[in-house]
């Protein structure tokens, strides 16, 4: 299974999500941002390559309808609801997204 976790800069939350689900139980996981600034900013690429998109906030969700519109159409995308206030890797947000993403996968 494909898996891309969306932030807006890709620094923090969607790495971190990436990081602690690649290989998981086969997951193949890929991270980007949704701000021109981002690390890894999210491509018509990515959406075509996931099976399943987990957005960090609403606002991530928005911005990819806007910017991929119908391409979005066939594809699992939820919000984790999960704010901005977390460093990369920190045990936090870590033991948030194993909580969040359990609610749709097995998780680690």
């Amino acid at each position: 299974m494909k898996i891309l976790f969306i932030c807006s800069r890709n620094k923090w939350r969607s790495p971190t999500g990436e990081k602690i689900f690649h290989k998981y139980n086969g997951y193949d996981v890929r991270s980007a941002g949704t701000e021109d600034g981002a690390r890894i900013k999210v491509t018509r690429g990515h959406i075509g390559w996931a099976d399943l998109i987990f957005v960090m906030e609403k606002k991530h969700l928005s911005r990819l309808k806007d910017k991929f519109g119908s391409i979005l159409d066939d594809k699992k995308i939820w919000n984790l609801d999960i704010p901005d206030d977390y460093g990369y890797m920190d045990e936090e947000l870590i033991e948030i997204l194993k909580a969040r993403v359990s609610d749709y996968l097995e998780v680690p």
